[in-house]
């Protein structure tokens, strides 16, 4: 069993936010989505004022022995090489974190290759890769655990040079299967009505995927221990992932989600600390099937919803303008009393 202790978002400040948006220069709601990131962010940080500060995109990698069922049409040497490219601005995740914004790290959790020391990437190694969980649990109690620890070491490194809101994406090879029997496991769902092709599986490799994860299930069992249920079916991003958002939350900092690998992280952490929930914003719907499971179990709601399926943080990095629309509007949108507009009658209409 994993604990950590996480302060429920205070919500004493909702009416005056509330007051702040209705008086915007605009029917009251009619910004929508913004409003609700303008609330959930005020409230996190307790402020009228909301601001962003230092975003930092955490893109985590390790490998998954799981490969040798052949649940991926990818090798997995792909996630070392991928990494490489990551931490000098290439991929997806390098150009959008460069477009919006983000320093962007690299974090290496798992991953079986020896990388020479480079800025914008941590090590934060347990082993290189999980292992075969059709066989044998991924990992031990103890390096989940560590895994968990280093995540929210990583994220209090920048909580400490002043950071208040962070992405997280994922770099794994093989990493959809964790995901996919998390989502089961947890949320009791199912393995046929969660897997997925990943990067790229045919039918009939979603059809060997799904008996791989469902062999492996009825091996190991479920826990009622969601700590439990993650060292036998999780990865090591995963769970390093799981332990930066509830360190996150601890620090009442932000947290973007991406997609379906990353929210299997925010799942996790939900299910060791649902508080954790309130601090997430979910960035997109995937082009996975079953990451909208996921984010409902979560009582959320996506962002957009593009067709993504890359992973990385892409889906992170992709809305932070509009998270940014939300705290430029509510600082820096005109009232109605701003705009020099007091006729009653208007104002009333334009409330309803």
């Amino acid at each position: 069993m994993y604990k950590i202790d996480i302060e429920p978002v205070d919500k004493s400040l909702q009416s005056e936010i509330q007051y702040i948006l209705d008086n915007k220069s605009k029917p009251r709601g009619s910004l929508g989505r913004l409003e609700e990131l303008a609330m959930q962010i005020g409230l996190v940080q307790n402020t009228i004022y909301p601001k962003l500060q230092k975003p930092v995109m955490l893109t985590v990698a390790a490998d998954h022995k799981i490969t040798d069922e052949g649940v991926s049409p990818c090798p997995p040497k792909m996630t070392w090489q991928q990494c490489l490219n990551f931490v000098e601005g290439g991929g997806g995740i390098g150009l959008f974190s460069n477009l919006y914004g983000f320093d962007l790290y690299v974090v290496d959790a798992g991953v079986d290759f020896d990388f020479e020391t480079h800025p914008n990437l941590i090590n934060a190694k347990v082993r290189k890769g999980t292992r075969n969980f059709a066989v044998e649990h991924a990992m031990t109690s103890d390096e989940c655990t560590k895994a968990i620890e280093n995540g929210r070491n990583i994220v209090n490194h920048f909580y400490e040079r002043g950071t208040n809101i962070v992405g997280f994406g994922e770099m794994g090879i093989g990493n959809t299967s964790p995901a996919t029997a998390l989502l089961s496991v947890y949320c009791n769902v199912p393995v046929a009505d969660c897997v997925g092709p990943g990067s790229g599986l045919d039918k009939s490799g979603v059809d060997n995927k799904r008996m791989v994860l469902e062999n492996a299930i009825k091996k190991h069992g479920i826990s009622e221990d969601p700590f439990e249920n993650l060292c036998r079916y999780g990865g090591l991003e995963i769970a390093t992932i799981a332990g930066a958002m509830l360190q996150a939350a601890k620090n009442k900092m932000m947290i973007i989600v991406d997609g379906f690998i990353t929210t299997s992280s925010a799942l996790a952490a939900y299910m060791i600390n649902p508080v954790v929930a309130e601090y997430f914003i979910f960035s997109h719907q995937s082009n996975e099937h079953a990451h909208i499971k996921m984010i409902e179990f979560m009582k959320g709601k996506p962002l957009v919803n593009l067709d993504l399926r890359l992973g990385e943080g892409t889906g992170a990095a992709i809305v932070y303008p509009i998270i940014r629309g939300a705290i430029e509007m509510i600082n820096k949108m005109t009232s109605f009393e701003d705009g020099g507009i007091y006729n009653t009658t208007i104002n009333k209409a334009c409330a309803l």
